[in-house]
């Protein structure tokens, strides 16, 4: 595998990790159409642990099936694709070495009311089913946030030793937080700084609104004058509170939307110096033909042609 000048340079950032963990992040970051530019498009599979499988999977019926996700990031030229255990497990043989995969190593779903998930997958798993990644969720903000940073602690000390990476998603919520404050400003850069002090490789974080949730915070933010008028300019803070852009950062796709309100999404991303997108129910919840078309059009922006 040919590593680019641009991957080289984004490893670099990565100074204490072992040549097993930068390849495994190499491979993720040469793979597919976008390999080698620094930018990623991800498919993420872990909703039906999430919502259940009539609400992840009946608008597409053909999603049922763990192999159409393996397929679909193939075939659309995808950086990777990351699901839980039972998911991977079900394509690891078929699938073995057509496409890097991150094992999500710990889920949540919608029949407990704790803002918290449960562990459902090893670093051994991850290493008998070929895969370049761990996943791991935080809730930064709920009561059960501190264990979840100390699990993902030891789960990362591990991959890492074990020559893997680490993806972490830092999702914001808590009782201390409002529905709007989940997702904005000062408040999803606080969630990407502890996925990145709590040595993430790649962090996924929602994209953020202008609103501050924080009345300290907005202070600073007058103060200071940070520009987050408009998407890119929120999506380039939080790169910046990333070690001013010395680790990966990509943007989740969240609920199903429509497709101009996405691709303009994914222009400021691009645009604010994101590695790119981890796009699921946007994906999978289309027939395959539009989400390959989708999928293409997302390529394109992050490729500078759309």
């Amino acid at each position: 595998m040919k590593i680019s000048r641009k991957v080289k340079e984004i490893l670099s950032h990565y100074e204490s990790d072992n040549p097993g963990t930068k390849a495994n992040l190499a491979r993720i970051l040469m793979e597919g159409r976008l390999g080698g530019t620094g930018k990623l498009v991800i498919l993420p599979v872990d909703q039906g642990f999430e919502h259940g499988p009539a609400r992840s999977f009946a608008p597409n019926p053909d999603a049922y099936d763990p192999h159409y996700h393996f397929q679909l990031a193939i075939d659309a030229g995808l950086s990777a694709y990351a699901a839980p255990l039972g998911m991977i497990e079900a394509g690891a043989d078929t699938f073995a070495g057509a496409i890097p995969t991150i094992l999500k190593v710990n889920s949540s779903n919608s029949l407990a009311s704790a803002k918290d998930q449960a562990v459902t997958g090893t670093v051994n798993d991850a290493l008998r089913l070929g895969c370049a990644a761990i996943g791991f969720t935080i809730y930064p903000g709920s009561d059960h946030a501190f264990e979840m940073m100390e699990e993902i602690r030891e789960l990362a000390e591990e991959a890492k030793a074990a020559g893997l990476a680490v993806v972490v998603w830092s999702y914001p919520r808590g009782d201390a937080l409002s529905k709007e404050g989940e997702t904005a400003m000062d408040i999803c850069a606080y969630a990407a700084h502890m996925a990145a002090l709590l040595g993430a490789h790649i962090i996924k974080v929602k994209p953020p609104t202008a609103h501050l949730e924080q009345a300290e915070a907005k202070k600073v933010y007058e103060k200071e004058k940070i520009a987050i008028g408009t998407m890119a300019e929120r999506i380039r803070h939080v790169v910046q509170a990333c070690f001013n852009g010395r680790r990966i950062v990509v943007f989740s796709g969240g609920a199903a939307k429509d497709l101009d309100g996405l691709y303009e999404e994914v222009r400021g991303i691009r645009d604010g110096g994101g590695n790119g997108s981890i796009i699921g129910r946007n994906t999978f919840q289309r027939p395959r033909e539009d989400a390959l078309k989708m999928l293409d059009t997302l390529v394109k922006i992050y490729q500078g042609k759309e």
